[in-house]
């Protein structure tokens, strides 16, 4: 089964033209607003734009252990790209993920704190998982978490992450359920889970992001597929649209060669590329280190930028 996924990837490999084009001058930021590596992106019903964002910070080793003066998450109107809200100053030390739920609240990871944040939309903490600045391993304690997938019940799934290299279950009130995971290649095994989502069908998909592959779970964790290739690389984030259709943004595996690096994926539900479209590079419609994605209630695909420090828009050629 496996091997016949990998199969079809390369097969695929030569598709017809990409069916997204970017589109230019979006979005419309104030001068002096800094947006610095765009972690997270998420997309509401309303069709407004967040983004979990770094503000000038760099990744370090330490981090550091001062909070981001300036603000790490920026509202802006999807349509017309402009900014509507910002927030965030003096709250996060090292921004990573970002999920919009179905009731419109915002996800938030923290690598630096080691702590999950569920909020309000204007920045109000309803929920906080982990203890500040302090990593570990146990039910109570991530260690450099990466993203949240949220089930329409409020339940939810943490990868973490950078060193845990698991998944956790929660329920809705933040009670720890199940974890599955650990590190290594195999089936169910992780090297560094990086993005998470949840399809209709209530399949978790991770992308193990040093492992270059999607792996695919039923709802408690069992394994189901395993999708790569070179049309995958290296999967960083992953968004599931309304129609099923499976987003991926592959952040440039150094296994393949700069001009099939760097690009957005478009799977069916069965794994299968239906289009790729960006490229390697700095110009608009390319990615210097694409980090998430995420997809509007208009079909718009957004693709936040690490080393880019931006976030560009796509949509479907008519």
């Amino acid at each position: 089964m496996r091997l016949a996924c990998s199969i079809f990837l390369l097969a695929t490999a030569a598709l017809a033209q990409p069916q997204h084009e970017v589109v230019t001058n979006w979005p419309q930021l104030p001068e002096g607003h800094q947006l610095g590596l765009c972690a997270g992106v998420g997309v509401d019903a309303q069709n407004r734009v967040f983004i979990f964002h770094r503000s000038g910070r760099t990744w370090s080793n330490p981090f550091p252990t001062e909070a981001i003066v300036a603000p790490t998450v920026s509202l802006l109107d999807g349509a017309s790209g402009k900014l509507l809200s910002a927030w965030g100053e003096n709250r996060f030390i090292m921004p990573h993920g970002l999920t919009v739920d179905h009731e419109g609240n915002l996800w938030l990871t923290d690598v630096g704190l080691h702590q999950v944040f569920k909020c309000t939309p204007e920045g109000k903490v309803l929920l906080t998982l982990g203890e500040a600045s302090v990593p570990g391993n146990d039910h109570a304690h991530f260690n450099l978490p990466t993203d949240v997938a949220v089930l329409r019940d409020g339940s939810f799934y943490v990868s973490d992450g950078y060193k845990n290299t698991r998944v956790i279950k929660f329920s809705a009130a933040g009670q720890f359920e199940f974890e599955w995971g650990t590190k290594g290649k195999g089936n169910g095994e992780f090297n560094l889970p990086h993005g998470i989502a949840i399809d209709a069908l209530g399949r978790v998909i991770v992308c193990d992001r040093e492992n270059e592959r999607l792996q695919v779970f039923d709802a408690k964790g069992g394994f189901l597929h395993e999708w790569k290739g070179p049309q995958i690389g290296k999967p960083y984030g992953i968004e599931i649209d309304a129609n099923g259709r499976i987003f991926v943004i592959d952040g440039g595996s150094p296994s393949l060669k700069p001009a099939e690096r760097g690009k957005a994926v478009e799977l069916d539900a069965q794994g299968q590329v239906i289009d790729t479209f960006g490229s390697f590079g700095s110009g608009a419609g390319q990615f210097q280190l694409g980090h998430d994605i995420a997809v509007g209630p208009d079909g718009a695909v957004y693709v936040a930028e690490g080393t880019g420090a931006r976030v560009q828009k796509f949509v479907r050629k008519k």
